[in-house]
């Protein structure tokens, strides 16, 4: 079994193989919380992925997986640095291993803080139209559209909850771990950090939501589970 769900006082506890391919173990999730929808609702969630290295950007799947069936992820529970600091990063509760937390200190010996940090960000809810454009030292979340002619340029990630027609810079200051979410990702240019890419003209395609990320030193664009 690629999980376990369970309920406790906060809610729903999903305990993650550490060892399944992560692709299927979110293809499984979402079928599941289909099929049992009632389960589910309104739930806040807590997700334990053990020594799992999980990176920002599949945390970032995992978390917008839950959103568009009306969950919150709320916490996370690891042993691994990757994916504490993935989860700081998204703005997420941390918890680490009983044997870890007994210590006083984080999976690298560091002592555990009860304060997180967030990450500045900006939040715009209307569609950005041609001509405009958003700076920010953090992080843009739009809720709706990005029209050609508009521009996002962003220390941060960029998150598109619409259609991703424009110029997208993320990770504007070198970050390579920087991400660029879309529910249509069909933008005229994208960066993050150095990187470079264009979208090909296809009037054929689909729209569908996708992340593109940074993998082997190129931007490649998945499907966004």
């Amino acid at each position: 079994m690629s999980f376990a769900i369970k309920g406790n006082k906060d809610g729903l506890l999903i305990t993650i193989n550490p060892t399944e391919e992560w692709q299927s173990v979110l293809s499984e999730l979402a079928a599941r919380i289909d099929e049992q929808g009632s389960f589910f609702a309104g739930a806040r969630i807590t997700v334990d992925v053990s020594t799992r290295p999980v990176p920002k950007h599949e945390l970032t799947s995992l978390k917008a997986l839950l959103e568009r069936r009306g969950l919150m992820l709320w916490s996370v529970h690891s042993d691994s640095d990757t994916t504490l600091k993935a989860a700081q990063a998204l703005d997420l509760h941390m918890a680490v291993s009983n044997a870890v937390a007994a210590r006083g200190e984080g999976s690298d010996g560091a002592p555990i803080s009860p304060e997180e940090g967030g990450t500045a960000g900006i939040l715009i809810r209307r569609t950005l139209r041609s001509g405009r454009t958003v700076h920010s030292d953090g992080h843009v979340v739009v809720f709706g559209d990005v029209n050609p002619g508009a521009e996002i340029v962003a220390v941060g990630d960029v998150i598109i909850w619409g259609r991703l027609r424009g110029n997208v810079h993320a990770g504007a200051d070198g970050d390579e771990s920087a991400i660029v979410c879309a529910l249509d990702m069909t933008p005229n240019q994208l960066r993050i950090a150095r990187y470079i890419v264009t979208s090909p003209e296809d009037k054929r395609r689909k729209p569908k939501p996708e992340i593109a990320l940074i993998r082997d030193h190129q931007i490649v664009v998945e499907a966004w589970q």
